[in-house]
């Protein structure tokens, strides 16, 4: 296939110096046409990124001014690059839709196009096909410079700093009671002679280090433990140990941004989206979730948005389940893979200072900064919709996205908006059903998503301004102080234990060893209504005509860590049937019956509450007629086992 050393590229300056495409496959899903659009081809590649570590976009990445050159004195990156394209580009709408792949995979079709599938071979993989309807060009890249490539996973290929060493703390949480039990590093140990080895049940209590516990390297690159008594599956086991040869992870920032730029703006024969001197695209949207949603506010705070022309990347950024958090990627010794939950660390790197657009203050270090404040001095800020779930208000500091460290509410930026989609999980993870006190709550995030990038679209491309953000606040009182929420519920309701638990937002001096511990940064809870779900947000029919009660949040069981919250899931309790079956079970929830006269009553009630978010543009019309026909087959609630 093609491979080609590229030249300059205009004032683009993007530093793609290599496209090699690797296959072009025509007419992929099984040559499935949607709509207007037609039939899509997929293109793979290999891209050479060369970046220059002396220009100022670039010095923000850790590392770079000690990484090796290549001839040219760049500092070189090889990315996997993959593009589904309209066929006829012509039939397309003109924009790239750019994924930010999590953990080298892609998961929008699971979330646009309602699709079971990651793969892209048959034609019902494409789901719903919402994506491509629309005419978007899909691309996704490597970022991170820590996986392999592989089949189905798009990884970066970043150069090696050799002879550094350094202390770091890696952390394990193996929610089994295996041992002696053997885990990876992320880095290979140096000196595996001074590692120490602690445990401790719950992130607040002291490190131990008791008699019965041992470890010993397998090798450079894993560790055995020998579990102790006493603990139980959910303990914190923390390694402190010399790691050795650092990757330059920073350079994933660079990569996303030139190889963006390059396929926008770049007019040559070696760019799959430039055709006979023309440019097939116009705008461009970064889309990323959880993991890569991450990567995305800290794309954006690091000021990786500003190409190296000055020019804008993306025109638009659709921030999903992200929270108030970035990635453990720009640093020395990074750990990609790092998404502290209970009960690591809640002060970690992933966790740090600024948490919100909006220039706020720490009240630590009395250090001023938003995520904002490169792009605002570039003048590069894209517009920005932000869509989380319930679970990031527990887990992931969400108030901080909307209050400063000390708790004061604080005005989102006008190219800004949060939305909060009311009673849904993180993710759905069925396969930790047995680590959580409640069913794992099924709700899916797609009717929301898909209005948002249809908001995000009109916005950037047409001026229309979205809707105004949609998310829990302590001034209109759908939001109490994290210290006041436990005892909201009066009632009890059974099956549903709720006790406020939640993740601190812990802040520490990071620049020590251990971290030393400065406070506590101000959290807030969304209010409960008397069924025990949360108040305020987008609510989708499920929610305001609900047969359960649906939470963000989901406690381990006894013997898992208690005390702690099942990472991603959330939980659902169902209403009883009948009253009679209500009062049995003292349930202060309505019942079922007493709730809907009949079948028919419910059906309305949810197409009501359905147009009315097609009105506020929180649904799109599109997905009416799923919503009526799942009220109808009474699956909507999902209450089936997944």
């Amino acid at each position: 296939m093609a491979c080609t050393a590229l030249g300059a590229v205009g004032s683009a300056r993007a530093e793609v110096t290599q496209f090699e495409v690797l296959s072009v496959d025509h007419g992929v899903l099984e040559g499935r046409s949607f709509g207007d659009v037609g039939t899509y081809d997929r293109i793979k590649a290999r891209v050479t990124v060369a970046v220059d570590a002396a220009d100022r976009r670039n010095a923000v990445i850790a590392d770079i001014g000690v990484a090796p050159r290549n001839a040219a004195g760049k500092v070189e990156i090889v990315s996997d690059v993959e593009i589904l394209r309209p066929s006829d580009p012509k039939r397309g709408n003109g924009k790239l839709f750019y994924e930010a792949a999590n953990r080298g995979n892609k998961l929008a079709f699971g979330v646009f196009n309602d699709s079971t599938s990651r793969a892209m071979d048959k034609a019902a993989d494409a789901g719903n096909g919402y994506l491509m309807r629309q005419g978007y060009t899909l691309v996704w890249s490597g970022w991170q410079g820590d996986l392999k490539s592989a089949p189905g996973t798009l990884a970066l290929s970043v150069p090696t700093v050799t002879g550094v060493t350094g202390r770091i703390t890696q952390e394990f949480v193996f929610d089994n009671l295996t041992t002696p039990v053997v885990a990876p590093l992320a880095w290979p140990s140096a000196e595996p002679d001074t590692a120490k080895l602690v445990v401790r049940a719950r992130w607040i209590d002291p490190p131990a280090s008791p008699a019965d516990m041992s470890f010993r390297f397998v090798d450079p690159s894993h560790i055995e433990i020998k579990r102790p008594s006493g603990f139980d599956a959910g303990a914190l086991y923390e390694l402190d140990y010399v790691a050795r040869d650092p990757k330059v992870l920073g350079l994933g920032f660079a990569a996303t941004r030139d190889i963006v730029v390059y396929l926008r703006t770049a007019v040559s024969s070696d760019n799959p989206l430039a055709e006979g001197g023309h440019l097939l695209i116009r705008r461009a949207y970064a889309y990323g979730q959880s993991h890569s949603g991450r990567f995305l506010r800290e794309f954006l705070y690091l000021g990786f948005n500003e190409s190296l022309a000055g020019k804008l990347v993306f025109d638009g950024l659709l921030v999903h389940i992200g929270g108030a958090r970035f990635t453990a990627v720009n640093m020395r010794f990074g750990l990609p893979e790092s998404a502290p939950r209970h009960p690591e660390d809640p002060g970690s790197i992933a966790d740090r200072f600024p948490f919100t657009y909006a220039e706020t203050t720490n009240p630590f270090t009395h250090e001023r900064d938003g995520l904002l404040n490169r792009c605002s001095r570039s003048r590069t800020c894209p517009k920005i919709i932000q869509a989380d779930s319930e679970y990031e208000w527990y887990n992931s500091k969400e108030s901080l996205v909307i209050t400063d460290p000390t708790g004061k509410p604080v005005k989102l930026p006008s190219d800004v908006r949060l939305f909060t989609m009311a009673g849904t999980p993180h993710i759905v993870r069925p396969d930790s059903a047995h680590l959580c006190v409640m069913p794992v709550n099924p709700l899916h995030h797609g009717p929301v998503l898909r209005a948002m990038l249809s908001n995000l679209d009109g916005w950037v491309d047409r001026g229309i301004t979205p809707p105004p953000s949609r998310a829990p606040n302590p001034a209109d009182g759908t939001l109490l102080a994290a210290e006041k929420a436990p005892s909201q519920l009066p009632v009890p309701i059974p099956g549903l234990p709720y006790t406020g638990m939640h993740v601190i937002a812990a802040a520490e001096d990071l620049t020590v060893r251990p971290p030393r511990m400065l406070g506590e940064f101000k959290l807030y809870l969304p209010r409960l209504d008397a069924d025990g779900m949360m108040v305020g947000g987008v609510r989708l029919p499920v929610i305001d005509a609900p047969k359960a009660t649906y939470t963000g949040w989901n406690p381990h069981v006894v013997g898992d860590g208690p005390t702690t919250l099942c990472s991603v899931s959330g939980g659902v309790v169902p209403f009883a049937a009948t009253r009679e079956e209500r009062v049995k079970n003292a349930d202060p929830r309505l019942s079922v019956e007493e709730r809907y006269a009949s079948l028919s009553a419910y059906v309305m009630k949810v197409d009501q509450i359905a147009k009315d978010l097609v009105r506020q543009r929180l649904m799109l019309e599109e997905d009416l007629p799923r919503q009526h026909q799942a009220a109808v087959d009474d699956t909507l609630a999902a209450l089936q086992a997944p």
